[in-house]
């Protein structure tokens, strides 16, 4: 993915609140160099960050009529606004081995036996992994074929289809689990008993006289 960013002369927090009033969004580049300080449009930003791959993969970053390589590290939202407040990235090339969260897509859920034969459930336990690799080699996504799974079973990391140059950053974790096959949850329906309602009191004394006599 390409996008376009301008050098940003002007500093501190009032340089930066203008910026954002002319629907600019302040950034700074680092690695592999001076840290450059940058401002992006914001609309374009905004609408960048909601697609997938913008989060996961290498981007190209054209600044000053050159095009560099660089990956989104943070972002900053307004606590309640749709505006972008600061954005992050890192400038890599292919000896540049970094650590990174990708996405999980997961396929073939509705072909493996536990649901299509036990009608039962998958729970995808994780969405994304930290992974680490060359920058050259950054997927943007990994598939998890969950054709095979059965009743009682689940997929763990090491069950996972990767590339020999990519390294699953666990962090103490020995073989975290990915999915489990899980059983519907069947909510009963409880049935209220009929409440008998207690007789009026002047009923109460006119039948208890009628028992007297």
């Amino acid at each position: 993915m390409k996008f376009v960013a301008f050098e940003r002369t002007l500093q501190g927090t009032g340089a930066s609140r203008r910026l954002r009033t002319a629907g600019k969004v302040p950034g700074i580049v680092y690695g592999a160099g001076e840290p450059a300080q940058i401002e992006l449009d914001h609309n374009a930003l905004f609408f960048a960050l909601k697609k997938e791959a913008f989060h996961s993969s290498i981007l190209e970053m054209e600044l000053g009529g050159q095009t560099q390589k660089v990956l989104l590290r943070d972002f900053q939202m307004h606590p309640w606004k749709q505006i972008v407040l600061h954005v992050d990235f890192q400038r890599v090339d292919e000896r540049t081995r970094i650590k990174k969260k990708v996405p999980l897509h997961f396929i073939n859920e509705e072909n493996s036996p536990a649901i299509k034969t036990d009608k039962l459930l998958i729970n995808h336990v994780a969405t994304e992994l930290e992974i680490e690799c060359l920058a050259a080699q950054l997927p943007e996504h990994i598939t998890v074929d969950l054709g095979t799974l059965e009743k009682g079973q689940s997929l763990h990391v090491n069950d996972l289809k990767l590339d020999k140059n990519v390294k699953v950053v666990l962090r103490g974790k020995k073989n975290p689990v990915i999915a489990a096959v899980t059983v519907p949850v069947v909510e009963e329906e409880v049935i209220a008993a009929p409440v008998v309602a207690a007789p009026a009191k002047g009923k109460a004394k006119k039948n208890e006289k009628q028992n007297q006599k």
